[in-house]
């Protein structure tokens, strides 16, 4: 028989004591039993223990019903593509997914900057005197620009020109008593040839008497002595003259060295003052001269810049991920200037990066933009490889958002789009090249998915 009780009772309460004239208790139809008259404060009387609704029985049955529900309305969504959501059809951009011909290439901008330019640079430090032109105009090769002075210079000029003119003086004096010497030397053989001829015929006449036994032998004797003598100091003589010309030679030849060298000195000196004019050394447009009467310059000091006007280059700075694909002698092509489009050619690439780029110096293959000028913008295309046949959908907003791994795809009656995966290779400014995931006619939404959330499909309307 079914009970409310959910809990046992003691036998003292299931028999209170009751008198003789209660009457016997009866049972309900719904098989409750009626409690009995309470005595007093129902000590000793049988409880009603009620019983909880949230029977463990009861929630298992309700999360399994919810665990049915939800794999029923997952069912359903996989069976209609996913989470829909209703757009407007005017403001979606579809493209028709084409094959042709693809051009990779990088759109960048560059700065005009002359093909050459020569910097005016002090050669030695000093004191701005004048300055003859300002920047702005055309200057000629040679011409004087600024001038400097340098009192040091100046007192080292004067030093090294009177050690050149000691010099200069000495080796006169030199070469004078040298030749002193020489015409004493000169003389003293004149004499001595004039003595040994004198005494060759004196010796030839006193042989005779001699002979003749007409002279005594002792005075024979002293004129054939005489003789040798003056002959043999003839002979010293010269020997002498000999030596003391080559020691002579060597010692003229040192201070003619020394004078040279000195003179060299003097004239560098001299070209190191004229440096303190400072001409421009090439013909061209003098851009900038920094330089105000009065000031000091150091050497090596920046003047300024001289433009030469044989053309233009233009130097760009390039995202480093394409530092291995960016070489010498590739083509470039100007956006468009004026209504026309410039050929340009990449001649060179510095391999140095900064701040994640690279600098790339390209020049006009022929004929330059009209009016063109120093600092001017110039936005143009680098190709980085051939022309290759592609198929190719245009560039979007969808990009950013799937991160080109996924595109909506309309459907063959345009009512709805489904996002379906691809595989994106290379691009450029204009289109993406699809690897995979598309075939030509399909039609796609090329727009931003940001606002789409989830969504696997859209419903156009």
């Amino acid at each position: 028989m079914p009970s409310d009780f959910s809990s046992p009772v003691s036998m003292a309460d299931v028999r209170p004591p009751t008198p003789p004239s209660q009457p016997r208790r009866s049972i309900f139809a719904n098989g409750d039993v009626p409690e009995p008259p309470t005595r007093g404060g129902g000590e000793g009387m049988d409880r009603r223990i009620k019983q909880s609704f949230w029977t463990p029985a009861r929630i298992g049955m309700i999360l399994g019903g919810l665990a049915l529900v939800g794999l029923i309305g997952y069912a359903l969504l996989s069976a209609t593509g996913g989470p829909r959501l209703n757009v407007e059809q005017d403001r979606l951009t579809v493209a028709t997914v084409e094959s042709g011909p693809f051009q990779e290439y990088v759109t960048e901008s560059g700065t005009v900057v002359p093909r050459t330019t020569v910097y005016l640079d002090a050669i030695e430090g000093g004191r701005v005197e004048e300055v003859f032109v300002r920047e702005g105009v055309m200057v000629q090769a040679g011409q004087p620009l600024l001038r400097l002075s340098s009192n040091d210079l100046q007192l080292r000029l004067i030093s090294a020109d009177a050690q050149r003119i000691e010099q200069i003086d000495r080796l006169q004096e030199t070469r004078f008593r040298m030749e002193q010497s020489a015409l004493d030397l000169r003389q003293q053989l004149a004499q001595m040839d004039y003595d040994i001829r004198r005494l060759e015929r004196q010796y030839d006449r006193h042989e005779e008497l001699f002979e003749k036994a007409l002279l005594s032998a002792e005075e024979f004797e002293n004129t054939q002595d005489e003789l040798e003598y003056v002959q043999r100091n003839r002979e010293l003589t010269l020997a002498g003259y000999r030596s003391d010309s080559l020691r002579n030679a060597a010692q003229i030849s040192q201070m003619q060295n020394n004078v040279t060298r000195m003179e060299a000195n003097y004239e560098v000196i001299e070209r190191i003052l004229d440096n303190l004019t400072v001409r421009a050394p090439v013909t061209g447009f003098l851009t900038s001269l920094d330089a105000e009467i009065g000031e000091l310059r150091g050497s090596g000091d920046r003047f300024g810049q001289i433009d030469v006007t044989d053309g233009f280059r233009v130097e760009a700075r390039i995202d480093e991920f394409y530092i291995n694909r960016v070489q010498r002698d590739q083509q470039a092509v100007t956006l468009p200037i004026g209504g026309q489009e410039y050929q340009m050619v990449a001649t060179k690439v510095y391999p140095e990066v900064r701040e994640g780029r690279f600098t790339v110096d390209l020049e006009f293959t022929g004929e330059a933009p009209p009016d063109i000028r120093r600092g001017q913008t110039i936005r143009f295309r680098l190709e980085l490889g051939d022309l290759e046949e592609a198929l190719l959908i245009p560039r979007g907003g969808f990009y950013q958002s799937t991160g080109g791994n996924a595109i909506f795809v309309l459907d063959d009656d345009g009512s709805t789009a489904r996002l379906q995966p691809i595989r994106v290779g290379r691009q450029n400014d204009r289109h993406y090249e699809v690897l995979e995931g598309l075939t030509p006619g399909d039609r796609v939404i090329v727009n931003s998915y940001d606002t789409y959330g989830d969504t696997e499909t859209l419903v156009l309307k």
